[in-house]
């Protein structure tokens, strides 16, 4: 039985699409996370994850964007489903994101992601 292992969305890498999205984008707050969104013309949606020294040493750093990435994981089938439009998100970890799991970030994702895009 072969599986598909391949990525649903595309990495944000370059600066000047974190910049856009930080000045153009919706923002979102949340006790764990800032979302930037903004739509996009494209097949998949992208995300971009951004965690500052302020979130702790490189271990907590690495543990938030690792909890964030898994969330948006599990998270963007519901978002699929709910929206035929594609979109840009740009994640920024806060000091309490490496204390959580996952599974906690997802209710937050669909709560406020999903009420701010429709």
């Amino acid at each position: 039985m072969a599986s598909d292992f391949r990525k649903k969305y595309i990495v944000i890498k370059k600066n000047r699409d974190f910049s856009f999205l930080f000045k153009k984008g919706e923002s979102i707050v949340t006790y764990a996370f800032v979302c930037y969104v903004k739509e996009r013309r494209g097949t998949a949606n992208r995300l971009g994850i951004v965690t500052g020294k302020k979130v702790g040493n490189a271990v907590k750093r690495n543990r938030a964007r690792r909890v964030i990435r898994e969330a948006f994981r599990l998270f963007e089938p519901i978002l699929k489903e709910k929206t035929q439009k594609r979109y840009d998100f740009v994640f920024v970890a806060r000091t309490k994101t490496p204390s959580l799991k996952s599974t906690q970030l997802i209710p937050l994702m669909k709560k406020n992601i999903l009420s701010k895009l429709s």
